[in-house]
């Protein structure tokens, strides 16, 4: 099996000024892996985002996709090898704009779709709709998609562009619990499913972990805390130190779930 890393990063750091953003960060992702991303607010998970697909630039250290590095080759070439699912695409969709377009234009990299879409887009893009079970969908308006509908189409527009790394950034934000399990469900069909991209999962809550995902990165203060498979990796005492509150683990089923105690509050 090739080991060859998918992402790596090494001795990363980011500064502005004083601001320490991201400090000497060091992380593999292989082949085969799917990742979770976990921290409180502020510990710099959207920063090390930011960096992996070429929007913040470090001030040392390295950032490699596939072999390739940022600052040796094409950053918007390697960037297209990254797919991206965030609110900040969510909010730039055109409301009038069908399910099928929006997924053709992750082929070119374009919010509002302009272009003419060729037979070939058509076909592939129906193939997306159908792998992530939206084809109904492909005629439907962006306005008339469900909170988790949506979700599913910006994962089909980032497939259009065939990204070996899929990332998610709170994907189930906005979502209500029934779609938010529904949604989730399909993130572990298609994380299991035949020759998947590796999905990297930026969350705050471990519910939101699915069997698929084998390992995860803790941030805390900027820096990574703890990175490893789940099983080593994802502990209570980790997490009680991460959000800097006492925090009981439970996992059942292969999901998980935590208790939050203040420090004055005895265990049951």
């Amino acid at each position: 099996m090739n080991s060859k890393p998918i992402l790596g990063v090494s001795g990363l750091g980011i500064r502005r000024g004083d601001a320490v953003i991201l400090e000497n960060i060091r992380w593999q992702v292989l082949p085969g892996e799917h990742w979770v991303i976990l921290g409180a607010n502020g510990s710099g998970k959207t920063s090390l985002l930011c960096a992996l697909t070429g929007y913040l630039t470090p001030t040392v250290g390295e950032v490699e996709v596939l072999g390739e590095r940022y600052g040796c080759s094409d950053w918007r070439q390697l960037r297209q090898r990254l797919g991206l699912v965030s609110s900040a695409i969510r909010q730039m969709i055109p409301p009038n704009e069908p399910a099928l377009e929006t997924v053709v234009s992750g082929q070119y990299a374009m919010i509002d779709f302009w272009g003419k879409m060729t037979v070939t887009d058509r076909r592939r893009a129906r193939n997306i709709l159908q792998q992530i079970e939206c084809l109904e969908l492909a005629d439907r308006a962006w306005l008339f998609l469900s909170q988790g509908e949506r979700q599913r189409v910006l994962i089909g527009r980032a497939l259009m562009a065939k990204p070996a790394v899929l990332i998610l950034d709170e994907p189930c934000a906005g979502l209500d619990p029934a779609a938010r399990e529904h949604f989730l469900q399909f993130l572990q069909r298609l994380g299991g499913g035949a020759h998947p991209p590796t999905l990297v999962l930026v969350t705050h809550h471990v519910e939101e972990i699915m069997p698929v995902f084998t390992h995860v990165l803790i941030l805390k203060s900027a820096r990574v805390m703890t990175q490893g498979p789940m099983k080593g990796a994802l502990t209570s005492a980790a997490l009680s130190d991460a959000f800097g509150e006492p925090a009981r683990l439970r996992q059942s089923g292969g999901r998980y779930t935590l208790q939050l105690r203040r420090p004055t509050t005895a265990w049951l």
